[in-house]
């Protein structure tokens, strides 16, 4: 997480980036951009802002050698120099067209800055941020014409979403430098993280805590709710969330004791699916690890516990119940109807 109230953009370029399967060629900027203030005002927190609330970091890879990886160097180059920074901008630029390697990939403005005294960690420091913009939105644009107001249709970008970015921290641990990341086209992810700045997660509790989230969800949906229905599916997720609000960290056995503590069944499929999701993502889910409070809040607004009926009604678990499914909520079916039904107990409505 960062805090910006301090930062300020020292230096600031835009290109254009094209697509090697369409033609579209790069356009470069030979100087800097000098902002106005009403400018500078709408700018710094367009680009800052949605890093304030990201908790997963990441490191710069590379299969053979870190000091390999483009991304890496360029943005080592620029903190040593300053003076680098817009043939350094324009190297980068040229890395992003080399992974256009699809025509689904859109070109777009390039925005590359220097950011002085943001804080990250407790620890002010300089970053460096790489900016993709890649939808622009209609606007209307009125003039005079003939003694009369006229209007017509511009693009432009809105300073409502950032559709891809990164910041590249001048800041180091064991694993390498600090990297984070947002990008809200995840039609094409790999291109953004995996290709472009070819990074991974850091191995701290942040990733740890979002790993097992994961495999939990995935687990509730491939397993529990293919071979025992939707109810038992959201109980596990509530029990879940439950036993990451309640303990400061995750042993996997006492977690298999608690959350299965009424159906010991559960345990070895648990077991079975923790190894299958780790060869198929390619992950390291820890058997014991600090929980990371803010990564929970996160996960937990994306797990979805609604019973959706064929009969166009929904039933709407609370994550925060985990008992309440088992109960005030049974399962039957209705021999005259010859349908399935659900009986729920309550004292009021609201």
């Amino acid at each position: 997480m960062i805090k910006r109230t301090r930062a300020s953009i020292t230096k600031f370029i835009i290109h254009k980036v094209g697509n090697k399967f369409n033609s579209a060629t790069n356009i470069f900027s030979e100087d800097v951009i000098t902002f106005d203030e009403e400018s500078y005002e709408l700018m710094k927190p367009f680009l800052l802002k949605p890093f304030a609330n990201v908790a997963e970091s990441f490191r710069f890879n590379h299969h053979a050698n870190i000091e390999l990886n483009e991304i890496n160097n360029y943005s080592t180059e620029i903190f040593k120099d300053e003076t680098t920074f817009v043939d350094v901008s324009k190297h980068i630029v040229n890395h992003l067209f080399e992974q256009s390697n699809s025509a689904q990939i859109k070109v777009g403005d390039v925005i590359i800055a220097l950011i002085e005294d943001i804080e990250y960690n407790e620890v002010v420091t300089n970053a460096i941020g790489i900016f993709k913009i890649e939808n622009k939105i209609n606007f209307f644009q009125t003039f005079m014409e003939k003694d009369s107001l006229d209007v017509f249709v511009q693009k432009g970008i809105s300073t409502k979403k950032l559709d891809k970015g990164c910041l590249i921290i001048n800041s180091s641990d064991a694993e390498g430098r600090v990297v984070l990341s947002v990008d809200t086209n995840n039609y094409d992810a790999q291109y953004w993280i995996k290709n472009f700045l070819n990074v991974k997660y850091a191995d701290d509790s942040n990733q740890h805590t979002q790993n097992y989230i994961e495999m939990c969800k995935d687990f509730s949906e491939e397993v529990i709710k293919e071979d025992y229905g939707v109810q038992e599916k959201s109980k596990f997720l509530a029990k879940t969330v439950d036993f990451f609000k309640e303990n400061e960290d995750v042993n996997i056995h006492d977690f298999k004791d608690e959350v299965f503590e009424e159906n010991e069944d559960f345990k070895p499929l648990f077991d079975n699916y923790k190894k299958q999701f780790e060869e198929i993502n390619d992950v390291l889910v820890r058997n014991q690890f600090a929980i990371s409070d803010i990564v929970l809040k996160k996960q937990k607004q994306k797990i979805k516990t609604e019973i959706k009926l064929d009969t166009n009604i929904q039933i709407k678990l609370d994550i925060d119940a985990p008992d309440a499914s088992s109960e005030y909520l049974e399962k039957g079916y209705d021999e005259e109807k010859k349908m399935k039904f659900y009986k729920v107990y309550y004292n009021e409505e609201d």
